[in-house]
Order: C-alpha cells, then sequence, then structure tokens
C-alpha cells in the first residue's frame, strides 16, 4: 500500500492554507472604490495621492528617506541603474541564483551582468567573488536578498566603498527586513521592491524604489514620469519613459500597509518554529538567518535538501511530493546559466551583440548555485507561516514523511 500521497496515499494535509493575495476583504473594496469614483485612475501627475502615501508610509517602516512607486519591481532596477548614470560600458555584479530580473536589468540599462557565484550557507552573492570579479569596467553591485536571508551587506558595502562602487539592493523578497537595524533597501544606494501578487506587500503588480539620496531620488521619479524635472528649479529633462503605476494599484497598496507589521510578526514566529522542526529531519540542512538580520521577515523559507537522504531524487521531485501531501512547496530558481527565462542571445540590445561571448550560458559555471537550484532547493511558501502552530507542523511533518518513505518517490 502506498505512503506518499504523490503515489495515492493520505495526504497529511487536505484543507487549504490561507489564500494570498487576500480577496473578498471590505477595506480593500473601499480603496478601490474610492478610486473609482474620484476618476483619478492613473499615475499623472506623478506622483499620484495614494501613490505618494504608499511611498511616505513603506519609506518611513523600512527607515529610508524617499521611496518612488511605478510599474513594477523588474523596472525598478533599470530605472535604479540609469538614475545612477549606469549605461553602455559598464558592468554590474549578479548573483548567479536569482530571479530573471535582476541579470536583465542591467541589459536594459545598457550595461553588462556580470554573474557570480552564491554563497553555499545563504545562497546570496558570494562577497569573495564580487571582489574578485571586479574589473575598471565595474560601476555598481546588485545584491539579491534571497528567501529568507540577507546577503551579507557589510562585506559589500565594504567592497563597494574600497572601490567606488555603487550599490543597488534587490529586496523582491525582503519587505520589511533589517540588518543591523538599517531596513533592507537602505543600506545600498538604492533597494528594489516587488509588489508583484505572490509578494508579501503586493498589489497584483507595481515596484518600489528606496533611497536616502534626495538627488537620485528626484532622478528616479523623473526616469518614471517621461522625464519631466522633478526639481522646481531644474528646467531641463531627464531620458524617462511612463512606468508610472496607476492610483487603483496604489490604494490596494496603502492597505496592505496597514497590514504589513502585523503579517510579519506572525511570519517570523511560525519561521522560527519550523526552523526547529526541520533541523531535526535527516538529510535537511537549515540554513538559519544571519545573526546580523534584526528584523526577520521573509517571503519564502528555504531549505536545502540532501537527495542521497531521497533516494537520490532531486528537489524538484520533492516538491512535487510536498505538494501531493498538501503543502505548497516550490524550487523556483535554477541558475542562470540554466534558466529558460534568460535568453540574452535573443536580444538585439548592443550589449547582447557586443558580449555574446561573456552571456553564453554554456561557458558559464556556478557550481553553488547549480547545486542548490538543480538538486537542492525546496521553498515553501508564505502562506505555510499565516497558518499558526498547525501550519508549520504539517509543512515539517510532510518532509519528514517524505524522507522516510523515498524510496516510493517517484523516478526523475
Amino acid at each position: 500500500m502506498a505512503t506518499l500521497a504523490i503515489n495515492g496515499g493520505t495526504p497529511v494535509r487536505e484543507t487549504p492554507y490561507p489564500s494570498w493575495p487576500e480577496t473578498g476583504d471590505e477595506e480593500y473594496v473601499q480603496a478601490v472604490a474610492e478610486v473609482v469614483r474620484s476618476g483619478e485612475w492613473g499615475g499623472f501627475p506623478e506622483p499620484g495621492e495614494r501613490g505618494a502615501a504608499f511611498e511616505e508610509a513603506f519609506a518611513a517602516y523600512q527607515g529610508a528617506r524617499h521611496g518612488v512607486l511605478m510599474m513594477n519591481g523588474t523596472v525598478t532596477m533599470e530605472v535604479a541603474l540609469k538614475a545612477l548614470g549606469i549605461g553602455w560600458g559598464d558592468e554590474v555584479i549578479v548573483p548567479a541564483l536569482t530571479f530573471a530580473a535582476t541579470a536583465y536589468a542591467p541589459m536594459a540599462a545598457g550595461a553588462l551582468p556580470v554573474i557570480v557565484d552564491v554563497s553555499p550557507d545563504t545562497w546570496c552573492l558570494d562577497p569573495d567573488l564580487v571582489e574578485a570579479a571586479i574589473t575598471p569596467k565595474t560601476r555598481a553591485i546588485m545584491p539579491v536578498h534571497l528567501g529568507h536571508q540577507m546577503a551579507d551587506m557589510d562585506r559589500i558595502m565594504d567592497i563597494a566603498s574600497r572601490h567606488g562602487l555603487a550599490v543597488v539592493e534587490d529586496c523582491a523578497h525582503a519587505h520589511g527586513q533589517r540588518w543591523k537595524g538599517m531596513g533592507a533597501g537602505c543600506i545600498g544606494d538604492f533597494g528594489s521592491f516587488s509588489h508583484q501578487s505572490s509578494k508579501i506587500l503586493t498589489s497584483g503588480e507595481g515596484g518600489t524604489l528606496l533611497t536616502n539620496d534626495e538627488t537620485l531620488a528626484r532622478r528616479a521619479h523623473s526616469i518614471v514620469d517621461c522625464g519631466r524635472a522633478k526639481d522646481p528649479d531644474e528646467k531641463g529633462y531627464t531620458f524617462g519613459a511612463n512606468y508610472r503605476l496607476s492610483e487603483l494599484n496604489a490604494a490596494l497598496l496603502v492597505v496592505a500597509m496597514q497590514r504589513f507589521p502585523a503579517q510579519q510578526a506572525e511570519r517570523e514566529v511560525a519561521g522560527k518554529r519550523f526552523e526547529a522542526l526541520a533541523a531535526e529531519i535527516p538529510g535537511v540542512r537549515v540554513m538559519p538567518a544571519d545573526a546580523r538580520i534584526t528584523r526577520w521577515s521573509f517571503y519564502n523559507y528555504i531549505l536545502a535538501i540532501d537527495p542521497e537522504a531521497f533516494a537520490g531524487r532531486t528537489n524538484q521531485i520533492v516538491c512535487a511530493a510536498m505538494e501531493a501531501e498538501g503543502i505548497p512547496a516550490e524550487v523556483q530558481y535554477p541558475p542562470l546559466n540554466h534558466y529558460e527565462l534568460f535568453q540574452p542571445s535573443l536580444s538585439r540590445l548592443p550589449v547582447a551583440v557586443e558580449f555574446a561571448d561573456r552571456l553564453d550560458p554554456s561557458t558559464m559555471s556556478f557550481p553553488v548555485a547549480e547545486a542548490a537550484g538543480l538538486r537542492e532547493s525546496v521553498y515553501f511558501m508564505e502562506n505555510t507561516f499565516r497558518d499558526g502552530e498547525r501550519g508549520v507542523q504539517d509543512a515539517a511533518g510532510a518532509l519528514a514523511k517524505i524522507q522516510a518513505n523515498a524510496g516510493e518517490l517517484p523516478e526523475g
């Protein structure tokens, strides 16, 4: 008789986890209805009333002086690089384990993404490899705060300072995080946040840049608003485009921001409990959050499995088995040299043509990112941590069940 649900056994959990995004809530409905009735649906003049309210609230929560809201969390990184004056002939260092947008953004700005491997203890950008990758053309470092971790911002900021480089933090997973008391996205020159549907501060789509530099904030606002000058005393323009976010999305974000601190606290408690339970499972390696993270607010919790302890099966098979047990789990990101979404050869951008050899995935090797993305990483979704003790007990119980009966897992 089959034990695992993937083979027809009884699943650990048959009750769905709480849905995300939250729907059917009157506060959200009322906020959007007010925008509809106002007739002010778009983002012009930029920022709109609700957009400005969210920018102010989110920047204050993270500890930044300025927020710039725009249409998504890919454009944010492109705008940040352009505001920093980065473009053709420049190089930007990015990690090998991330969403494709991190490597796409430098190319959209005209620069070359230089991809380096990640650290085995966090799967975030490896500072030693960052330093080794710096050339006279390097202009910026783009660390990614991945899952429940943050990149080593002490090391990265030290490297950037010594080499005169800008830092743009990719914080798509790090709303609410703090590093030694400093908010994620407030440590480097810019911090980029996504508000896409699955993110923990969402309006379906959207993105925010945070910065402590007023000049950079004005430049970013200008680029987002078709190049319009944002300094009252400034007569000229920048080269921009319409990246504004609608007031309908901004209204959702204003409500979401009001709820966010309580959700962050709930996830933090549940995450610590899950970490303790998962650490007891053979073949599972937990990667505790760096002790320098002083407010923990994660998107997904990432575990590493030892395929040999799971009868030689990869993370893809284990995630499929978790889903069958009623626990949402994903592999998410393969390394960039194996990532179907990252296709620089299909671009006619000058940087892709000029540096085709350096952007050829077949010439790249990232041993840590490849092990993580292709064999080891298992991402547990945020709603696992909004269902109290039962939510994390079920998740850890399902993983333990799969490991104990790994011989039943499908081949593949």
